[in-house]
Order: C-alpha cells, then structure tokens, then sequence
C-alpha cells in the first residue's frame, strides 16, 4: 500500500492515500498509467452509504464518458448512491473483484475495492490529499453543528 495521512474527526477516522486525487464528492482518482485513472469512493463516501448490497454499472466498456455524466448506481444499507463520472474519457469497466465480492467497497476501498476505470483526464477540480482533507474537515463540520441544531430545535429538552 502507498503512502497514507492518518485523518481522524469527532468518530471518523481513515487513512488517505497520498498518491490520490480526490473529489469533494468523496471519489478518488488513482493514475495507474499514462492516462488510465482508476477510481473509487473514499471511505467517507462508504460510511454514508452503509453496507453495499448490490450494484450496477449500465455503461459499456469503450462508451465516452463525460464528467458528471451518470454511470452506475450501488445500494447500501443506508442509501441508493448515483455513481457519477469523476473523469472524462473512456469508460474501460468496472472493477473485477466488486463483481464477486460488493463488501470490498467497503472493506477495501483504497485497494481492492474500486469501482470503475476511465482512459482520459480527471475532472479539473480534483484536489491532492491536503485540499480534500480540508473538503472533510468542512463535511464533517457541518454535519456536527445539523446535529446539534436538531438537538437544540423547538422540541427539544
């Protein structure tokens, strides 16, 4: 495994790969070779989403891609999620081991657990390491002071 940054906030915790861009839609875009990006979500992405239980990636292998553009869905335990396109391209296919084992999105998802393949660029606002821990450090902000509001809302005490 690459290099990691350790990132722990209020109950959240994961080590970030530095050798990644990432999205603040909590992608990740790993350069595998000259113009192939191998992509997934982060472990913040998979903690929203729950335990995966199903999957599909309706795009063909060799259809051009745009970023943004539609390409998949995963059902967890917690929520259906789009999967969108985080680079431009060709979409090259899903990733082989989430075919036969979905939990490794979860379990693995800096490694084993990846979901699709592009040749091409990576959308033009991927961060390093260092902006996207920035891009959690506002999420999990945010997150914290919904929950205090809800706590402190016209009903509560």
């Amino acid at each position: 495994m690459s290099e990691t940054i350790l990132y722990q906030r209020a109950r959240f915790s994961t080590r970030l790969p530095v050798d990644r861009r990432y999205m603040s839609s909590h992608y990740w875009l790993l350069d595998e070779s000259e113009g192939v990006w191998r992509i997934g979500f982060t472990k913040l992405a998979t903690w929203l989403l729950g335990d995966p239980v199903e999957h599909e990636f309706p795009i063909l292998a060799g259809s051009a891609v745009a970023v943004g553009q539609e390409i998949g869905w995963v059902e967890g335990l917690k929520a259906l999620s789009t999967i969108f396109s985080v680079a431009q391209g060709e979409f090259l296919g899903a990733g082989g081991e989430i075919q036969a084992d979905i939990t490794l999105i979860e379990s693995d998802p800096y490694e084993r657990g990846w979901l699709y393949r592009i040749r091409g660029k990576p959308a033009p606002d991927s961060l390093d390491v260092h902006g996207y821990v920035a891009v959690l450090d506002q999420t999990i902000d945010e997150a914290l002071l919904d929950r205090q509001e809800e706590c402190e809302g016209p009903y509560a005490g």
